[in-house]
């Protein structure tokens, strides 16, 4: 098989949350540009919202990067980052996590970011992560909504993230915002415009990266 373009993995067995995924990547599959497909883990729960969850999906990710011999380069979309290190050591092909391509791309876009969360058990999980890559001291707060995975894709959702994310900007300080879970794309551009911050989409981000890494490799 040729290979070519970038492939986003969602994590969950969700396929509402893949198609939200395939629709807010829609302005980044330029004419000339890397094809971006987007495919289902069908052997993942139903919602990543436990470490318990994070690690089921581990090995399976590996399984299907190391069978997919048409990518340039793979997304991991989701805000635990799950198997993206152990991805990484299957393949030369660059893996991107959408937490840290999301951290990365707030952090040229402001000088504190507030992340909203699925709900208040991920926040630990989520501050791990962030010590671990270094960035708490720019790191201004995480809010919840207390919500599933599956219904922060929802309309109703948007009300709860706006909430949360007044209180990051006005009670915590951040000048941008990064949506904690991959459900949430769909709600992006409505939510900066509610702000009057920047919102940044994690899975846009990583996906960003990936195009001009894969572009750079094309010079």
């Amino acid at each position: 098989m040729a290979r070519g373009g970038i492939l986003v993995i969602n994590p969950n067995s969700n396929p509402a949350v893949t198609a939200g995924l395939d629709a807010a990547l829609a302005t980044l599959r330029l004419a000339d540009g890397p094809s971006i497909r987007c495919a289902t883990l069908t052997e993942g729960p139903f919602g990543i919202e436990s470490q318990n969850d994070v690690e089921q999906v581990t090995l399976p990710l590996r399984r299907m990067v190391e069978q997919d011999n048409a990518a340039d380069a793979f997304v991991i979309a989701c805000f635990s980052d799950p198997g993206v290190q152990v991805c990484r050591e299957a393949t030369r092909r660059p893996v991107f996590g959408i937490n840290e391509c999301g951290v990365l791309t707030a952090l040229a876009r402001g000088d504190r970011f507030g992340i909203i969360a699925i709900a208040e058990r991920s926040i630990a999980r989520h501050r791990r992560y962030l010590r671990q890559m270094g960035l708490t001291v720019r790191f201004a707060g995480e809010r919840p909504l207390e919500l599933d995975v599956a219904a922060t894709s929802q309309e109703g959702a948007l009300v709860r993230m706006e909430a949360a994310g007044r209180a990051l900007v006005h009670e915590d300080g951040a000048d941008v915002i990064v949506m904690g879970c991959a459900g949430m794309a769909r709600h992006r551009l409505a939510l900066e415009q509610a702000l009057g911050v920047p919102v940044i989409d994690p899975t846009q981000a990583a996906v960003a990266m990936a195009i001009g890494t894969v572009q750079a490799g094309r010079l």
